[in-house]
């Protein structure tokens, strides 16, 4: 695009006694910063002349920002930030919604952003919003500003809609989609990895004696029953009376946990007002945070292994190392804490031993339990 008012009229449609400053500033941060600099006198001459002026606190704060640009010292949230001063680009978060990068937008995030941008080029239209102020007046200011954003994504639209509910919807349904994707595409891995494998047979004595095991642990209050029953999504009342099933639902909820822990009503809470999470909310936090390629790394070096393979956290995380080498780089030591809640409650229904050890019946269970967990509709 060419850094002058023709050019800039051509990008947005709109003529150059209506370009706003965020129209401006988007064309700037377009082009390197030496080139926009250069062009800025000569911009801004022409929109004076089409009268269309802006201010001069807009034009000092392009000037510098650009010879920020040009001298590797502006961050992108420094640029984020001057954006917003120009009164109508959408903060970056709004809430708990963090927008996607404008060519990765759903068709309603893409709607709902526009009309955001629309309503508060109306309140700039109206004086409600000053920009200049935006650009002097501080963190204060800013804040003010996110809250009158804030209050427009929660009210409904014309037509009903709510502004957040209907983009976090998409937001959700786009990465359902996509986790359904990776979990299809690692199902078919293992499963080609698993037809090199000899068979595994259910080690049935082994399989009765940890469900006896489970069956009174799930019948006791605190860990690992509450984790394990959370995990699982079963009643401890109405447990499965095959022990296979048991297992099995257990044991592919530590792969995919299917509910979440139910909150202490006197947790106790830290200095800023949030409750502290207990051992039991860190594990499941850990275990939501392992991803496909994680299990699917560490099953098929353990099914691969068999019996007494080394299923100690840190093996699981080197396991994932091997497998995909390239992304791992220094994430060894997260990867490791992920997988000790993991390997803790393996250890209690039996497929990994005291020595951090694969067992028979977790050689025959942990790749049916992933298999489980991600069969379509699990």
């Amino acid at each position: 695009m060419a850094l002058d008012a023709q050019g800039m009229t051509a990008e947005t449609g709109r003529p150059a006694t209506a370009l706003t400053r965020r129209d401006v500033a988007r064309a700037l941060l377009q082009a390197p910063a030496t080139d926009a600099t250069a062009a800025l006198p000569g911009l801004r001459r022409q929109l004076i002349a089409a009268g269309n002026p802006l201010s001069s606190a807009f034009w000092d704060s392009a000037a510098t920002m650009l010879q920020r640009l040009a001298d590797g010292d502006a961050t992108e949230i420094d640029v984020e930030r001057w954006l917003e001063t120009t009164g109508t680009e959408p903060a970056p978060m709004i809430g708990m919604l963090v927008w996607d990068d404008e060519d990765e937008r759903g068709p309603v995030q893409t709607e709902v952003y526009g009309l955001l941008v629309d309503y508060l080029e109306g309140l700039v239209t109206a004086g409600l919003i000053d920009p200049d102020r935006l650009v002097t007046g501080g963190v204060a200011v800013l804040r003010e500003h996110r809250r009158l954003q804030e209050e427009w994504m929660v009210a409904p639209l014309p037509d009903g809609r709510v502004p957040m509910s209907v983009v976090t919807d998409e937001v959700d349904e786009e990465f359902l989609a996509e986790w359904d994707a990776a979990e299809a595409e690692a199902l078919s891995e293992l499963r080609e990895v698993l037809t090199e494998v000899a068979d595994r047979p259910v080690p049935h004595n082994a399989l009765q004696a940890a469900c006896g095991h489970i069956r009174a642990i799930l019948s006791r209050a605190g860990w690992p029953g509450a984790l394990l029953i959370a995990c699982g999504g079963v009643n401890p009342r109405r447990l499965p009376g095959d022990d296979a099933e048991l297992w099995l639902t257990l044991a592919s909820g530590i792969v995919s946990p299917r509910e979440d822990l139910e909150r202490d009503a006197d947790a106790e809470r830290d200095a800023d007002g949030f409750e502290d999470l207990t051992e039991d909310e860190q594990s499941m936090v850990a275990l939501c945070a392992l991803d496909h390629n994680d299990w699917l790394a560490a099953t098929s070096a353990l099914a691969k292994g068999g019996p007494g393979t080394p299923a100690s956290a840190d093996d699981l995380a080197g396991y994932v190392g091997d497998y995909d080498p390239d992304d791992f780089d220094d994430q060894a030591d997260a990867a490791a804490s992920m997988f000790l809640p993991a390997v803790g409650l393996l250890q209690v229904i039996g497929a990994v031993d005291d020595d951090d050890r694969l067992t028979p019946l977790g050689w025959w269970g942990i790749p049916e339990a992933v298999q489980r967990a991600w069969e379509p509709g699990a």
